[in-house]
């Protein structure tokens, strides 16, 4: 290799280098592992040098002392009365090296030595992704939307690329190609391939990540964020508690004049969030995930199935079931409890509290965000 092929690769090195990020002692490393292994195939066994400011490769073929009676391949042995003309207090088990000729090298052996050095370099190329993706599981990340088929759409992370299939999307809400975008990752695994990275933005993590980052008060902890109910690009519910004195937790999230939980919606579509106070006991918990209705009476019919009855009049009852149900719904979510929703007219209020109003049940605020 002359001094302007030596030029001309180490340009190739430091261009792979910039591009991929990769650690140029990796890829010289690589290229000194490949042209001996490439060697071997020819000549035997050898080991190679690559200067790493100029270039300049020095290949030696390594032979083994081994004594007069056991040496029987001269590609990778050498016998001792042979090796101690070179080296007189040289010992078996040592080694003795050769510079080899360039030019004996061959295009083949050159061919297979630039296999290796790409292989490496995917390697390494996968090793860097996965040390900045491996710990992105549950959690929201930001990208380009790069393209799409007909069922997903492909987001550049700047690195590689994550899945967003188009079913978890929120309902209503346009992406344009080149837009950056947020998404939560719900898949995720490192394989021979690389990185597969699945999105989505329709999961109730998403919009737990997205409080958090809004609402300075749950990430730091002075407001916890106890569960999630969505259906997303519709309606959400989601219930919070402070154990700090003076903090209350609705108004923290929800902000002045709406201004923090506003800049939440802007992010999924409009979609609408009740934010509910968490209660320690059952009943007035399920009165606040029933919001906006008021006026609500709650029995615990069957704490062991985590069973209740809401009854509210009238003005109050397409509050508490919502259209098509979704209110309801969403407090069966949020609290655990299978809600029946009942109107006073339709039942003897009397007899339920005769029966039931002795039912209480505590729930545990350790089991945050388990509703999805």
């Amino acid at each position: 290799m002359d001094k302007k092929q030596m030029k001309e690769f180490m340009n190739a090195v430091d261009a792979i280098v910039a591009e991929k990020g990769i650690d140029k002692k990796v890829i010289i490393e690589a290229m000194e592992q490949a042209m001996a292994a490439a060697y071997k195939k020819k000549g035997g066994a050898a080991r190679c040098e690559v200067n790493p400011s100029t270039g300049e490769i020095k290949l030696f073929s390594v032979r083994t002392v081994v004594e007069d009676e056991n040496y029987v391949d001269e590609k990778s042995q050498i016998s001792l009365t042979e090796a101690k003309k070179q080296v007189p207090d040289i010992e078996i088990g040592e080694t003795i090296e050769k510079p080899v000729e360039m030019t004996d090298f061959g295009r083949v052996a050159a061919g297979t030595a630039k296999q290796v050095v790409v292989q490496r370099v995917k390697e390494a190329e996968k090793e860097i992704i996965a040390n900045m993706y491996g710990d992105k599981q549950d959690e929201m990340v930001v990208g380009t939307l790069s393209r799409e088929d007909a069922n997903t759409y492909y987001v550049d992370l700047g690195k590689t690329f994550a899945l967003l299939p188009k079913k978890d999307v929120i309902p209503g809400e346009k992406l344009e190609m080149g837009s950056q975008i947020k998404a939560y990752v719900t898949k995720l695994e490192i394989g021979n391939k690389g990185v597969f990275i699945l999105l989505s933005r329709t999961h109730y993590g998403f919009l737990k990540r997205l409080l958090e980052t809004e609402i300075p008060e749950i990430n730091d902890g002075t407001v916890v964020l106890y569960s999630i109910a969505r259906e997303a690009g519709i309606r959400s519910k989601i219930a919070v508690y402070s154990e700090v004195d003076n903090v209350i937790a609705v108004g923290a999230v929800i902000g002045q004049n709406g201004s923090r939980i506003n800049r939440v919606l802007r992010q999924i579509a409009d979609e609408k969030i009740d934010v509910v106070e968490y209660n320690k006991d059952a009943v007035t918990f399920i009165k606040n995930a029933l919001s906006p209705a008021k006026d609500v009476e709650v029995f615990i019919t069957n704490p062991k199935k985590k069973e209740a009855i809401a009854i509210v009049n009238k003005d109050n009852l397409s509050l508490a079931i919502g259209k098509k149900g979704i209110n309801v719904k969403l407090a069966s979510r949020l609290t655990k409890y299978k809600i029946d929703v009942k109107c006073d007219t339709e039942v003897n209020i009397n007899e339920y509290r005769e029966k039931f109003s002795n039912n209480v049940e505590d729930i545990d605020n350790n089991e945050e965000d388990t509703i999805a």
